[in-house]
């Protein structure tokens, strides 16, 4: 049966250009389009880790349709000569250096210098080629650009405070509000939101065709890395894998400030349903930006905590650990100029009325989906970590 788009029209096969194709939400985009489309796949990334399993010889039913190509953006050229694949839409999931870590993502020269690339400049780099070659863009943000909530500046005995519009996060009227200066957490938000005004005003003033996802909190298998077995020891990279790595390890799991900051949660499979509907809609996802998130998934990060111990006892057969959490400062854990925004809850009006995109997946049911994941996958080669003797 043809697939057909939302209002009714046949889809026609795309050729798509994925940069970042080889990590966490590539991966799972990849596996979508080629389980369910009959879409092609340049893919394109420094690692495939993720994808091995989809670029098997002939036997496999989509064989063809999709093909890994080494590259490293902030260093190659290549795709600014790439009109002959006849692309379009090109999916841009990463515009920061692969396997930044949390505590990279804090420090000013890690996301400041990558605007120094080619690929953050209006006159090459990506963009300008999508401009220039009538190619459109899906360009993949992130939450961090709205930077901290207008509650957050509310007297703490303001009766506002209860308000959740002051909390609520809504792609064309929120503003973007950022620490000061000295709080260097804030380099990679702002360089976020740099490129987004420059695709936006591709857009306004040269024609681009784009969308900007900004993706809220998405979890789900093959998510980041555990520190010491597939990425650095000292990395650190965000909340669920930190506190994977402790669950795997037997480890307290480490609460930055006491765990008060409100996150919401989306699964990933939930979230890529959405990225197709952009792909193959392109008459109602050109010109928006979106939320796409689940603010029925709100937790603080202590009740994740707590909800990832349950979660995890059931999944492995373990108990959990005596000692479940302990409290660590921010300048302990991530250094010096970190700072946070206190809730960040994704409006869903403008997803909703162009897409009819709802999420489904509980905050139990995606943890345990995650969690079983990371046991099968990094349980054995810990214990082996652990038991090995420490040279003297």
């Amino acid at each position: 049966m043809a697939r057909v788009d939302l209002d009714g029209n046949p889809i026609k096969p795309l050729t798509i250009c994925m940069i970042g194709a080889g990590g966490f939400i590539g991966s799972h985009l990849c596996e979508k389009l080629m389980s369910e489309t009959p879409h092609t796949v340049f893919a394109l990334d420094v690692y495939n880790d993720k994808i091995k399993h989809l670029l098997e010889p002939d036997s496999l039913p989509w064989a063809g349709r999709i093909t890994f190509h080494r590259l490293n953006i902030k260093h190659d050229s290549r795709i600014k000569d790439s009109s002959r694949w006849q692309i379009s839409p090109l999916i841009s999931l990463r515009f920061a250096p692969p396997r930044i870590t949390t505590r990279a993502r804090s420090t000013p020269f890690t996301a400041i210098s990558s605007t120094r690339s080619p690929w953050y400049s209006s006159s090459s780099g990506s963009v300008k080629y999508c401009s220039e070659n009538n190619k459109r863009l899906i360009h993949f943000s992130t939450c961090e650009v709205y930077g901290k909530t207008i509650g957050a500046f509310l007297p703490k005995d303001s009766p506002l405070r209860k308000d959740p519009a002051y909390y609520i996060l809504k792609e064309d009227e929120s503003p973007c509000i950022f620490g000061s200066i000295e709080k260097q957490r804030w380099s990679y938000a702002c360089a976020k939101q740099l490129i987004e005004r420059l695709i936006y005003a591709e857009g306004a003033e040269n024609g681009l065709e784009f969308t900007i996802v900004r993706p809220f909190n998405w979890i789900g298998p093959r998510m980041d890395f555990i520190p010491g077995i597939d990425g650095p020891s000292e990395g650190v990279p965000r909340v669920l894998a930190c506190f994977s790595n402790n669950l795997l390890r037997g480890e307290p799991l480490k609460l930055v400030d006491g765990g008060q900051s409100q996150r919401t949660f989306v699964y990933i499979k939930d979230a890529i349903e959405a990225v197709l509907l952009m792909i193959e809609n392109p008459a109602r996802a050109n010109g928006h930006i979106f939320n796409v998130g689940n603010p029925n998934n709100e937790v603080t990060v202590r009740q994740l905590a707590e909800i990832m111990i349950q979660v995890y006892s059931k999944v492995s057969g373990e108990k959990s650990p005596e000692t479940p959490t302990i409290d660590v400062s921010s300048k302990e854990f991530y250094g010096e100029g970190y700072d946070d925004s206190d809730k960040r809850i994704p409006d869903m009006t403008i997803i909703n009325r162009q897409l009819g995109w709802n999420p489904e997946t509980s905050l139990w049911d995606l943890l345990e989906s995650t969690l079983t994941y990371q046991h099968r996958t990094y349980a054995e080669a810990i214990k082996k970590v652990i038991a090995k003797p420490i040279a003297s």
